[in-house]
């Protein structure tokens, strides 16, 4: 709970005050909005769990913050009062702090306000006791003994002077007791505020800030069961926030809202009528999450309050599972995939991009759209994967992938892994250049090899890396162009069978 204070002649008040009728009476309430600075599916599970050896990791390391507003009722005086403003997050960003009376906002103003964060502990205490009397509790033998005189020094061990003038050097203690708290020493972070007011009583306050060591990222769990053919099938889509709290502070009983979009911060050392219908009416009868477009942004609002412990990792399902969604089973064999291109001049030497990758990759895609059930902004995040064994009815992982920001109407594609019995082979087999009439021209072979016991599609891809003025002069299957640089050969391999593609370009500049 956070705590509000006056100093001087006024006392803290912890009266209940209404929000939306200033002066009127409602309960203490806090609220933050979480956004994340992590690349898809880039948190390190280190960054929530105890590490062996360790201990708990630090709130510095995550990639994320948070704004949080704490609405209270506070008692002012009419004229210049202090505010106490203790139990903040420990990874506050001081600068972003606001103040503010929702009772008499125009005649209440801020005249300074300060961060204090010089926190008590061992060290600061025997440096603020220096030629102060102390007492030193220690164990001689099997007896307890006590040592008490002014501290000299608290470098390497304690040096103590005694009431008779004697110096003790003291290196092995158990315990020390100090006569009080030193002034400027606190045990919580602690926000202060010199206030004016005009009106003077009871007053609905915010107090706004943001802080680090917090945020969010999606996990998307995805059952996949097979179709008629080898090429389709369905798709069971799961989805769950994950939150990680470092942020120093628990937040109880919250109002939490989560912004998904690329939000820019300076760097310091909406769903379709039947889908979005069915969510907000899944909000309403069992408080999830409700989406809908802020700005440029997606904002997901949780509909009933949650408590966010500090040192914590908490899961909340983003929306209801969408079952049977329509998925297609995709192979992409891409030769070649680590040429790049963009050179100053053709690249006419005929040994360059010759090196060969074996590997067909495996893709399930589905449409995000209300038809197949989705029509869900899906915020970024990891996609995990699993099939149902009929042997056994168990769930076996088959592979996971990321996925950026997805509007609705858009199409997922995620990544499995690479095809076990489905082989590519791709080589140059002619290759030509005349400088002088600024042409060269290139022959390339594709071989695919299916050794299973059923068909597949596989997708033939190739990068015309060589230069920008390019032209097929000859291929044996049909292609189509995917941007300026790019094609693409749509193939059927029959079962336990080999099909050979092959094309020819000329490079013309």
């Amino acid at each position: 709970m956070v705590r509000l204070t006056l100093t001087g002649s006024v006392a803290a008040s912890f009266l209940v005050l209404a929000l939306a009728f200033p002066g009127a009476a409602v309960a203490d309430d806090t609220a933050l909005t979480i956004y994340s600075s992590a690349r898809p599916g880039g948190i390190s599970p280190d960054l929530y769990r105890p590490v062996p050896g360790s201990g708990m990791p630090t709130g510095r390391a995550v990639p994320g913050y948070a704004l949080v507003r704490h609405d209270r009722a506070v008692d002012l005086r009419s004229g210049r009062s202090t505010v106490r403003f203790t139990d903040v997050a420990a990874y506050i960003d001081p600068t972003t702090v606001q103040f503010s009376s929702l009772t008499d906002p125009v005649n209440t103003r801020v005249l300074e306000q300060n961060f204090q964060f010089d926190l008590v502990s061992t060290q600061k205490l025997l440096t603020r006791f220096i030629d102060r009397p102390i007492t030193v509790e220690r164990t001689v033998g099997n007896e307890l003994s006590t040592l008490s005189g002014t501290l000299l020094s608290a470098v390497d061990g304690l040096v103590l002077r005694g009431s008779d003038g004697q110096i003790h050097a003291v290196r092995d203690y158990g315990n020390v007791r100090f006569p009080d708290l030193p002034g400027g020493l606190i045990t919580r972070p602690t926000l202060i505020w010199d206030i004016t007011a005009k009106k003077g009583g009871l007053h609905n306050t915010r107090v706004a800030y943001q802080t680090g060591g917090i945020t969010w990222w999606a996990d998307y769990n995805l059952t996949f069961s097979e179709g008629r053919d080898a090429n389709s099938g369905w798709l069971d889509v799961g989805a769950w926030v994950s939150i990680i709290n470092q942020s120093g502070a628990t937040y109880e009983d919250a109002r939490l809202k989560l912004i998904a979009g690329d939000v820019n911060r300076v760097q310091n050392e909406s769903i379709v009528t039947g889908r979005r219908e069915r969510l907000m009416m899944a909000a309403k009868e069992d408080t999830g999450f409700e989406e809908k477009a802020f700005f440029e942004f997606h904002l997901y609002t949780l509909g009933r309050r949650t408590t966010l412990p500090d040192n914590s990792t908490k899961q909340i399902e983003l929306f209801d599972a969408a079952r049977r969604v329509p998925a297609r089973k995709l192979l992409v064999y891409y030769g070649q995939p680590s040429v790049g291109y963009g050179f100053n001049d053709p690249m006419v030497d005929r040994n360059f991009g010759t090196q060969m990758n074996r590997k067909v990759d495996v893709y399930l895609e589905f449409s995000n759209n209300d038809k197949a059930g989705l029509g869900i902004p899906l915020p970024a995040g990891r996609v995990r994967v699993a099939q149902l064994d009929p042997a056994d009815g168990s769930l076996e992982f088959i592979g996971e992938d990321t996925i950026d920001h997805t509007p609705k109407n858009e199409d997922v594609r995620v990544k499995l892994g690479s095809a076990f019995d489905v082989v590519g082979e791709r080589r140059q087999v002619d290759f030509s250049v005349d400088t002088r009439a600024r042409r060269m021209e290139e022959e390339i072979e594709v071989k695919l090899r299916n050794h299973k016991d059923a068909a597949v599609q596989v997708l033939v891809k190739e990068t015309l890396y060589r230069w920008t003025g390019w032209q097929i002069l000859s291929s044996t299957q049909k292609y189509e162009k995917e941007d300026a640089r790019s094609i693409h050969f749509p193939v059927k391999v029959p079962a336990d069978g080999e099909v050979t593609v092959r094309y020819r370009v000329r490079y013309t500049w």
